[in-house]
């Protein structure tokens, strides 16, 4: 007899055997235990595996030499000639043997391999499957990973390899990750490396510095290059003691240009500052092909973070922030709204991007009936913390409807420049010729939401203008918003590739020896791109203008 530890149960007979199966959970002649620790059930059910493969080793008749899925002919297994005689078989032996001749007996039966499945099977498939998991997670758990590592490319590929190469693998050593293993990936990515760097001088790249201050202050910056083939990062420097002198500071990217190759490099993106802006300088002195740029994202979110400033949509984001903080600190408030069908969590803005506090407002903003719901529903006024000052202000806000149509104006103030943002954040496409579309277009919205009146809409214009025209606009902008098709070809937005201030842009541009050495050849071929001659007028052209990422088309 033996009392389980942790369900209490008392088993008589108690054999070593009933006692794995009881922690196993397996079902048998003794219940399972309800309450045995996930870790002692998944090891115990290890080790009865173990035990029934052993014995059925011991039970398995003689192996086959041409593999368990190649089954012998006749005589094949009885080579004696003594043996062999059929004379002596009857006619039912005769035909037994026969039967096990068809063609269908050379192949694995679909039951031996699994493929009808009993119920019972199938919920013990299920639950090894959920076993597998839990294996997987106490790794990721023990060995402290971030949760978002299973999202990398190579995840899913590992699990295969080693689903593949079947029981009895034994993971790398700790000693084979740091040396050849590690060795043999540098390897790899070298080999990838230089098959971008065809790419730079098939089409020309760009370099980006992503500059950024560790724990310790110190400046450091990434340097990374862009080509249609993909982005590969160069190296990572600490800029502290050259950050404040231009000229050592260019020496710095002189050297990556180098690195990377001047003829190759077309384009440099670097932060807004005044320090970046002298490095452009000097470098397009140094280097006549080669244009600079400030980074779109960080202009876009500062152009945010100015609109966020003015007084009105600073106290707006404050009521909002209260409500935010309201539901998500008390537990009622919380289990209410979770307890609503469909129900999605209000996000909350960030720390550092501006952008997440327009984000935060729309979130607030589509949840409004529900909120409304909670601060007029009967539950509320039997909760004790219903009568305290903070209560009543975030049931006055909710109530409040112009608190909520302010929210939906500022909403669709943001939403063109968030929207933006995302563009030339993502990697999907790439995102300077759509940079001088997207701001026309959140102009104008922003002039449709105050129905074009000028007092109303002036102080967000000007916020616009003032980072566009100081920072931000650049002559690469209009030319590559000219060259593209989904623009050109377009009825709405064809007058605005004509206008005098795209036109110098691209004329800019394509003047410019170092950049177009050959410029009248470009003048003609700009002409054929835009009245749609050649292959240009082609119908096929013209309906993937819009559906195919650029660069695609030079690739087919």
């Amino acid at each position: 007899m033996f009392i389980c530890n942790f369900c209490s149960k008392v088993v008589k007979g108690g054999r070593i055997h009933r006692t794995k199966l009881h922690l196993s959970r397996q079902r048998g002649d003794v219940g399972p235990c309800k309450k045995v620790p996930a870790d002692v059930r998944y090891r115990l059910q290890e080790n009865l595996r173990e035990f029934y493969e052993q014995k059925n080793a011991n039970e398995r008749e003689p192996v086959n030499p041409f593999g368990y899925s190649v089954h012998p002919f006749e005589g094949d297994m009885n080579e004696d000639p003594d043996n062999a005689s059929l004379q002596d078989s009857g006619p039912s032996d005769l035909s037994r043997k026969r039967k096990k001749t068809g063609i269908t007996s050379y192949f694995p039966s679909g039951n031996k391999l699994g493929t009808n499945l009993t119920i019972k099977a199938a919920l013990q498939s299920k639950e090894r499957w959920h076993e597998v998991d839990l294996a997987i997670a106490r790794f990721f758990y023990d060995a402290c990973i971030p949760m978002n590592a299973s999202n990398s490319f190579y995840f899913q590929p590992m699990i295969d390899a080693i689903a593949c190469i079947g029981l009895g693998y034994k993971g790398p050593t700790y000693y084979a990750l740091r040396t050849n293993l590690l060795e043999e990936s540098k390897k790899e990515l070298q080999l990838l490396f230089d098959t971008y760097r065809i790419s730079w001088e098939d089409c020309g790249c760009t370099i980006m510095a992503d500059g950024w201050k560790d724990i310790r202050q110190r400046s450091l910056i990434n340097f990374l290059v862009y080509s249609p083939k993909g982005t590969s990062f160069i190296k990572s420097v600490d800029a502290s003691d050259m950050i404040s002198d231009a000229s050592t500071f260019c020496n710095l990217f002189a050297e990556i240009v180098e690195i990377v190759g001047w003829k190759n490099v077309v384009h440099v993106v670097t932060d807004n500052a005044a320090n970046y802006k002298a490095v452009g300088r000097l470098l397009n002195d140094k280097y006549p092909s080669i244009l600079w740029t400030p980074c779109a994202a960080h202009c876009l979110n500062l152009m945010l973070k100015d609109i966020a400033k003015i007084p009105h949509i600073e106290t707006l984001a404050h009521r909002a922030s209260s409500i935010t903080i309201f539901v998500y600190n008390l537990k009622w408030t919380l289990s209410w709204l979770r307890n609503i069908k469909g129900w999605t969590e209000i996000l909350r803005p960030g720390d550092t991007r501006f952008a997440t506090t327009f984000i935060a407002l729309k979130s607030l903003h589509d949840h409004k009936s529900d909120l409304q719901a909670m601060v007029t529903s009967r539950d509320l006024l039997v909760w004790n913390g219903s009568k305290t000052k903070k209560a009543k202000d975030v049931c006055n806000i909710v109530l409040d409807n112009q608190f909520w149509n302010d929210c939906l104006v500022v909403v669709k103030i943001a939403s063109p420049l968030v929207r933006l943002l995302r563009i030339v954040d993502s990697d999907e496409r790439p995102s300077l010729c759509y940079i001088y579309e997207g701001m026309i277009r959140a102009s104008k919205a922003i002039k449709e939401t105050f129905k074009y009146v000028r007092r109303l809409y002036q102080p967000y214009i000007s916020i616009l203008e003032e980072r566009w025209e100081h920072q931000m606009s650049q002559d690469i902008h209009a030319a590559a918003f000219w060259l593209n098709p989904t623009f050109q070809y377009d009825k709405d937005t064809v007058e605005i590739c004509q206008s005098p201030n795209v036109m110098d842009g691209f004329i800019t541009i394509i003047s410019n020896p170092n950049i177009a050495p050959n410029h009248n050849k470009m003048i003609v071929e700009s002409s054929i791109f835009r009245e749609r001659m050649g292959s240009f007028g082609n119908s096929l052209t013209q309906s993937s203008s819009k559906i195919t990422r650029l660069g695609m088309i030079i690739d087919i």
